[in-house]
């Protein structure tokens, strides 16, 4: 398997292509009472798994801050919550500390991997070597020991979810450009899924991350680790963050050079000054220097809103469409 060292702007991107996304992992929960306890621990209803085959979540502390934020299946025997590894350790600890009172089984399932596929080739291939295909109405499929889910956002993907070694098989077999797990990022944040990381573990409320715009949170479950905080950020009003997709604006080539990592923030442009707007989650630098960024901002951030690396601040960004509303019904 070749993986391509470019770092191309979304618009570069050919029609279908591959995505070796070494930074996901899993958590795996298996036993007899791992829907009934992970139901005590997330903010989505997994009583739904079933049916929907397919959630997104979020796994909170006691205060309501976020350890994680997922995707959540059942591959075969184990309920998979898929998320970016840098944030898996403290959730995955915090899921045994309590999981030593119910009938489960939690790890880290190191012996996965994930290859993401795009395009109308992608689906090309997933239809001639697995028995079908997921789509929006059906969006996990299994096929022997592959997983495959669809996931709908700004680029529509596939994911893979098989043994490492099948996994680079099937990246080889699909005759696919494969790209690093860079551009998984690329494509996390203009679809507006958090992409979280180390630093931004314990630090912010589901809805701070747009999880109730994605069908991330049930109002409705019960009770769950963190549950009142935010049952009060909806009911009361107190949320006053949301989570943004943004791109650099004007001539991107001088811009190769920015230093941008997970303690960089951003500031806002209100008249002749500038006032600090919002933190960064993750980001994406092409090779032509355009930068994209998904960031916490206040939640009535106006569209033309103007933005700057508070770091370096001759960057400035613009926010980006996102597939969904802020907008809460």
């Amino acid at each position: 398997m070749h993986i391509e060292q470019s770092l191309p702007t979304i618009d570069q991107l050919p029609n279908s292509y591959a995505i070796y996304a070494e930074n996901l992992s899993a958590i795996s929960v298996t036993g007899e009472e791992a829907d009934k306890y992970l139901q005590g621990q997330l903010t989505c209803d997994v009583n739904l798994l079933a049916e929907k085959h397919l959630l997104v979540g979020g796994h909170c502390d006691a205060k309501g801050k976020l350890f994680s934020a997922f995707r959540l299946i059942n591959h075969f025997q184990q309920r998979l919550l898929i998320q970016n590894k840098q944030a898996l350790n403290e959730s995955l600890a915090q899921l045994n500390k309590f999981g030593v009172f119910a009938k489960v089984d939690i790890s880290e399932a190191t012996e996965l991997g994930f290859l993401a596929l795009v395009g109308d080739q992608a689906k090309t291939f997933i239809s001639n070597t697995f028995h079908s295909v997921p789509d929006s109405f059906t969006p996990v499929v299994s096929d022997e020991d592959v997983s495959i889910v669809y996931i709908c956002g700004a680029t529509n993907r596939y994911l893979i979810i098989a043994k490492q070694d099948k996994i680079k098989a099937l990246a080889s077999a699909s005759k696919l450009a494969v790209f690093g797990q860079q551009v998984w990022s690329l494509l996390e944040i203009a679809s507006g899924f958090a992409d979280m990381n180390a630093t931004s573990v314990n630090e912010y409320v589901p809805q701070m991350l747009n999880l109730q715009l994605v069908n991330g949170i049930s109002f409705t479950k019960g009770c769950y680790l963190g549950q009142e905080t935010v049952a009060r950020m909806k009911y009361l009003g107190r949320n006053k963050k949301a989570l943004y997709a943004l791109k650099t604006e004007g001539e991107a080539k001088w811009q190769t050079d920015a230093e941008i990592n997970e303690h960089s923030s951003l500031e806002k442009q209100l008249g002749e000054n500038w006032r600090n707007a919002g933190n960064i989650i993750t980001h994406y630098q092409a090779d032509d220097g355009t930068i994209y960024l998904q960031a916490v901002l206040a939640n009535d951030t106006e569209e033309d809103a103007v933005l700057r690396l508070k770091h370096q601040n001759g960057i400035k960004f613009s926010l980006m469409s996102l597939p969904y509303s802020l907008q809460e019904s």
